[in-house]
């Protein structure tokens, strides 16, 4: 097709060795669409169509055809490439990155807790140093600095730490003889919780489906003992941690323990463990003892790693209709954990106990 009076641009001549590129471009489909569409660009114009045909071709204004033409016709097939946007990108120095590391490490000026992108931009800004959101963002990323996270400790001050915690790692390491070392805790706020419409089971292609909005049935207590070198459990599912029932649990552990056998029983300094109906009890059963782990280390306690274990295999997705089923389900799960228990193996490093 020609236009009256318009004149024919003269064949695109192509470098050696650029056709075969042009035409894999064009064939490739893995490659950008624009990429691909500026090399048939290219070869239609070595081809001699004009640039009103090419443009009608390919979907293109024939002025931006007549660009790539040029682009060609000066710079090869490296010229088919995109430019560098106008302008010098802002390049920040080693004082620009130090002092956004001071403003992320310190408390926002203003009433927020913690800094977002946009408002470290901002002040970065206020000291005349310009920078976006996302830039910051990655500056933040390649420091490794988290202003949007937080993690927790608990900082235990007990002054007989170390003799609390020499004492139950003896105990897991070296214990008595004719003795049995019981962990003892309890896990509270358990909630009976059930689905206003039914839990869809997994089918391929689609993981287990559950509504979002649930009823609560009521919260239980579980104290559990843990026999730390033979691994069974012992538990009792009740409705509250006051201190008759952990004395009620501890009289348990005596009717289930062998007869001729001292108790040594690890547990945390919940006020319920140290009433006076406890030291009533101790008193009346001088064969048990019970050894207090440091304040704000109950991590110590091997019996968290059962409670680890029922709160992914059981808890986490479990459906209860009441406080009964939920303390049968537990009671079951128990029973069905103790067919092969097995003691954990335990050393104390000084970081949290964790199950792998």
């Amino acid at each position: 097709m020609c236009f009256p009076g318009v004149m024919r641009l003269a064949p695109l001549k192509l470098r050696r060795g650029d056709r075969a590129l042009l035409e894999a471009d064009v064939r490739s489909g893995t490659v950008e669409a624009r990429t691909a569409q500026r090399a048939r660009i290219t070869l239609l114009a070595a081809d001699g169509w004009s640039n009103r045909d090419i443009a009608d071709t390919v979907g293109m204004h024939y002025n931006q055809v007549g660009i790539w033409r040029k682009r060609y016709t000066e710079f090869g097939f490296a010229g088919l490439g995109d430019q560098d946007r106008p302008g010098r990108p802002h390049v920040y120095d080693h004082d620009d990155v130090l002092l956004l590391v001071k403003l992320v490490t310190e408390p926002p000026p203003d009433s927020a807790t913690r800094w977002t992108m946009d408002a470290l931009a901002e002040a970065m800004a206020a000291y005349g140093v310009p920078m976006s959101a996302s830039q910051a963002w990655r500056i933040c990323k390649s420091l490794d600095l988290k202003p949007w996270q937080v993690e927790s400790w608990m900082t235990s001050h007990d002054p007989d730490f170390w003799e609390k915690a020499a004492d139950v790692c003896g105990l897991y390491l070296d214990p008595p003889q004719n003795a049995v070392v019981w962990s003892v805790d309890e896990k509270s706020g358990m909630q009976a919780k059930s689905r206003i419409n039914p839990t869809k089971p997994t089918v391929p292609g689609k993981p287990v489906r559950r509504e979002f909005e649930y009823k609560r049935n009521g919260t239980a207590v579980l104290f559990v003992a843990l026999d730390v070198h033979d691994g069974g459990v012992a538990g009792w599912v009740t409705d509250s941690t006051k201190s008759e029932n952990f004395v009620a649990f501890l009289s348990e552990l005596v009717h289930q323990t062998p007869t001729g056998l001292d108790l040594h029983c690890i547990a945390d300094n919940l006020s319920a463990h140290k009433t006076d109906k406890v030291s009533t009890f101790l008193a009346e059963h001088p064969h048990v003892h019970i050894h207090y782990t440091p304040t704000h280390a109950s991590w110590l306690n091997q019996v968290e790693l059962f409670f680890s274990i029922v709160e992914r295999r059981l808890l986490r997705r479990g459906e209860f209709a009441s406080t009964d089923e939920l303390a049968e389900r537990i009671i079951a799960f128990i029973k069905d954990y103790n067919r092969r228990a097995l003691p954990f193996r335990w050393t104390y490093d000084g970081r949290p106990l964790q199950v792998a």
